[in-house]
């Protein structure tokens, strides 16, 4: 059960086809093929996104993503391969569609803490392949991808709120209780942009990121540029990029929980040293923790650091879900680093050049893990430029633009 009004709804599904065509180089055109991946409590959502896109006369695929006893089965009562099997006809769908919209519902958000996360590191390595698929098409520009959360009883009680309450804090964050959210959100990819191009033109080398208690240096690396606002996720005000993981030094703490794979990890404190996570504790899950350091040979390295100015984001409390919760604005803003796979959309240079082999030179981290870490202390963020210079660039939450 959701508390979205038919409106708000309507105006969600809107604010999603926007979404989609700002992450694509063209808009969609006639005929184009639209994957909508959803969790079932997330169907009202899905039905106006459908009724949307055939409005515009594109051809909707909806996929229902497998539900908690669907995953409890794949994982706790399942042969190998069982856990390793592969869909067929996902690497010709993941081939012809033009856009992917996913719509994130959860109905429970522990169901996997009896699950061995070796378990699940198999099964994903075991997605790879098709998940590459994906990878490459939106770098290139020719696949569009926005992904949302739809309010339920799961998050709202993760979150320590009721579902009206959840339910009306989403509505802000999504600005749903604008008379205009798709004009809001032009308004912020605009002010966002500009602060993009801003940081963009110092020609950055390296930032140094202060609080109480985060001492880290994150070089932006060769042919990196600034992303903001391209749609990608609903809501998403933080400006990223993926650093040259190799060279980040110093020790980050991350003071926001998080929940993965059904754990809570809370109070993570990482020491850096050529590029390495070499100490990983937490205040709470931290076998949990220590075992997601062995999921690859990137596990250990950062794959993104981003920014986000509290004057964008309508953010203000725990979400219990890691696409609110990275966009935390409150009075003191975030910055959030992800342990694993680099976000390649910060490539500044052609994307049909960035082979794995240029990753690898540029300093863009491999894995098949992406966890989001998120610091909400008062901080000073410097940038060092390439003449030798260092200038304020982020203090009390907001950008010094």
């Amino acid at each position: 059960m959701s508390l979205f009004t038919s409106v708000d709804i309507e105006n969600y599904a809107e604010v999603l086809l926007w979404a989609l065509n700002e992450s694509r180089e063209k808009p969609l055109r006639n005929k184009d093929i639209v994957l909508i991946r959803y969790d079932t409590p997330g169907l009202a959502l899905v039905e106006a996104v459908y009724s949307r896109l055939m409005d515009m006369h594109l051809n909707p695929v909806s996929m229902a993503m497998p539900t908690p006893y669907m995953e409890m089965e794949r994982y706790l009562n399942s042969s190998f391969g069982q856990l390793v099997f592969q869909q067929p006809g996902l690497p010709e769908l993941y081939s012809q569609v033009a856009g992917v919209i996913n719509i994130l519902a959860p109905e429970d958000l522990t169901h996997l803490q009896a699950v061995d996360p070796r378990t699940i590191g198999e099964a994903r390595r075991a997605d790879a392949p098709t998940r590459r698929i994906l990878q490459r098409r939106r770098q290139s520009g020719t696949l569009g991808w926005t992904t949302c959360l739809y309010p339920t009883e799961a998050l709202a009680e993760a979150s320590g709120m009721t579902l009206e309450e959840y339910t009306y804090a989403l509505q802000r964050a999504c600005w749903l209780n604008m008379p205009a959210p798709v004009k809001e959100w032009r308004r912020l990819k605009k002010e966002v942009g500009e602060v993009c191009q801003w940081l963009d033109a110092m020609d950055i080398k390296s930032l140094r990121v202060e609080s109480e208690d985060v001492n880290l240096k994150v070089p932006v690396g060769e042919n990196r540029r600034f992303v903001g606002v391209n749609g990608a996720n609903i809501p998403g005000y933080e400006i990223y990029f993926a650093p040259d993981a190799r060279g980040v030094e110093g020790t980050y703490y991350a003071d926001q929980p998080s929940l993965r794979y059904g754990h809570l990890v809370a109070g993570v404190s990482l020491d850096f040293s050529d590029g390495i996570a070499s100490r990983v504790e937490s205040e709470r899950g931290q076998l949990f923790l220590q075992n997601q350091m062995y999921l690859d040979a990137g596990a250990r390295r950062v794959g993104e650091f981003s920014l986000t100015d509290k004057r964008f984001s309508r953010v203000d409390r725990f979400m219990a879900h890691t696409l609110l919760d990275e966009n935390f604005g409150g009075e003191n803003g975030n910055c959030h680093i992800a342990l694993g796979g680099s976000t390649l959309e910060s490539f500044s240079g052609p994307t049909e050049m960035l082979s794995a082999q240029l990753e690898y030179e540029f300093g863009f981290n491999s894995s098949d893990m992406h966890w989001d870490l998120v610091n909400t202390q008062p901080k000073r963020v410097t940038a060092w430029l390439r003449t030798g210079e260092p200038k304020l660039i982020y203090e009390n939450g907001g950008f010094k633009i």
